[in-house]
């Protein structure tokens, strides 16, 4: 499912309302933990957080207009999908997350490469996504994304 929202709030807003408590609680723990440099805003079509082109110039690399994304969050038909580039990119926190997720909720972890997906609202682990967010500074990101593209 696709919103063409144009803030935060508005996204929320056109979601089913059922979902509105759920999104702005993780909208609410996400911008609470977020380290000093990112920047909340629409991405993507999702509310996102990214590193903004004050602090990165270059932007993101497919498409330097666009500001390097960090996580993102939606409302997607069946779930709840969170999305952090960094549980992709540093096996360490893709590791720590795997391990920690069991402590957290009884279900088990639906999980793709960057991509935890969450069908039931109130099963949502608000705790564990706070320090999730917590886990990688702005400057950590950039290196980790510079490296990645030195390598290629």
């Amino acid at each position: 499912m696709t919103y063409e929202a144009t803030s935060p709030e508005d996204y929320i807003n056109q979601t089913p309302e059922a979902r509105h408590d759920a999104l702005k609680k993780l909208r609410h723990i996400i911008k609470d933990n977020l380290p000093k440099g990112f920047e909340e805003g629409m991405i993507y079509k999702m509310i996102g957080y990214y590193v903004p082109h004050s602090v990165y110039p270059d932007g993101y690399h497919c498409d330097p207009k666009t500001p390097l994304p960090f996580m993102s969050f939606a409302s997607q038909k069946n779930s709840i999908n969170l999305y952090h580039s960094g549980i992709y990119a540093k096996k360490e926190l893709h590791d720590w997350f795997v391990s920690e997720y069991p402590k957290h909720c009884s279900r088990k972890l639906d999980m793709g490469k960057s991509c935890i997906r969450f069908k039931k609202v109130e099963e949502i682990p608000y705790e564990l996504i706070g320090e999730l967010t917590r886990k990688m500074t702005c400057e950590e990101w950039i290196d980790i994304y510079e490296t990645a593209l030195k390598k290629k």
